[in-house]
């Protein structure tokens, strides 16, 4: 049985909503939202507690990868966790395409790999 993972369009997102970004650090360097937490999907099991921090009250967590694929695994684990959580339809690119704000590491215009 395949489950359907929830989504929400990039222009869904609130400016102050959670965004979880869990994209690997290369990707986070050249591009990412600025008040994104960043987990990549690599160290997402060792930093869960992280994320547990970070929800607090019970916030909506909007995972964000590079196109949805890597997101859609981790809000798939965090709903079977009890988390309100959500896949950010299109991921950075999309976030990016839409005009949204992106701010990079390093003196480079921020991009999305």
């Amino acid at each position: 049985m395949r489950v359907t993972v929830p989504t929400v369009d990039v222009t869904a997102v609130p400016e102050d909503g959670l965004l979880l970004d869990v994209r690997e650090h290369d990707e986070w360097a050249a591009g990412h939202a600025e008040d994104a937490l960043h987990i990549p999907m690599s160290e997402f099991v060792d930093r869960y507690d992280e994320v547990t921090e970070a929800v607090g009250g019970g916030r909506r967590v909007h995972v964000v990868c590079r196109v949805g694929g890597r997101s859609a695994q981790v809000t798939q684990y965090l709903i079977g966790h009890g988390f309100d959580a959500v896949n950010v339809d299109g991921g950075m690119l999309a976030w990016e395409a839409a005009g949204r704000p992106l701010i990079a590491d390093s003196s480079d215009p921020a991009h999305i790999l």
